[in-house]
């Protein structure tokens, strides 16, 4: 059925078909199922280089082992409650993450990330997530770290002396303006190789275009953030 568990034969065609350059909705359409399911499957097991279908099904039977034997591992802070299918919001969680894992986040990362998004508090601490994603602290660790290194979150101490981490309402407009600063690096590197080749080099003639494709998304992004930013703070006029 196509809202059930995928198969052990399931997978191995999903196998075959990452073998045969499939795209995720052939391959979706071929079995009757959403392609947001093969593309979570996909990614959660190896990605479509590394896929096997033997170790996805046998990762899927200890994951659904593990939630048998602690059916309330997840903490309350993790969108539970409040009326809410818990059910609905492992998927929906699951969903989110396999599209972090998309735009290039690792998938521990993205994990994490997900994790801060969904929690109403916007906050959670490190064993919090070590119980809810059940992983090691050691992982956490690694995973916080990178995120706070890309401005995506910040950590703090609570008065119980834990640390504390936290995604801000603006971080999508803070990860927005590190890309288009990321970019704008390109720019200027390109340019500086328009200098090294020889301006006017067919090679210098492509870096001096990557430039100046660079400098208007750069500008663009910059520009659009910010009157974003501007229109979603500005309050309603009380009249």
């Amino acid at each position: 059925m196509p809202g059930g568990r995928l198969t052990q034969q399931e997978r191995q065609q999903i196998a075959g078909g990452l073998a045969d350059s499939l795209a995720y909705a052939e391959i979706a359409r071929r079995l009757d199922r959403p392609t947001s399911t093969i593309t979570r499957e996909v990614m959660r097991n190896g990605g479509p280089t590394a896929y096997r279908a033997d170790l996805a099904h046998r990762a899927t039977e200890r994951r659904a082992h593990r939630r048998r034997q602690a059916p309330s591992a997840g903490p309350r802070a993790l969108a539970q409650g409040n009326g809410r299918d818990d059910g609905a919001v492992r998927e929906y969680e699951e969903t989110f993450t396999t599209l972090l894992m998309q735009q290039g986040l690792p998938k521990m990362v993205a994990r994490v990330l997900t994790c801060l998004f969904i929690a109403d508090a916007g906050s959670l601490t490190a064993a919090q997530l070590v119980q809810h994603l059940q992983i090691s602290p050691a992982s956490v660790s690694k995973a916080v770290a990178f995120l706070e290194q890309q401005g995506l979150i910040r950590r703090e101490r609570d008065d119980r002396r834990r640390e504390r981490y936290f995604v801000d309402d603006d971080v999508w407009y803070q990860s927005t303006i590190a890309s288009a600063r990321g970019i704008g690096q390109v720019a200027a590197t390109a340019r500086q190789g328009v200098v090294v080749l020889g301006q006017g080099s067919p090679a210098a003639v492509r870096l001096e275009n990557i430039a100046r494709f660079s400098d208007f998304i750069s500008e663009s992004i910059l520009r659009a953030a910010e009157q974003v930013r501007e229109i979603l703070h500005t309050k309603p006029d009380t009249h």
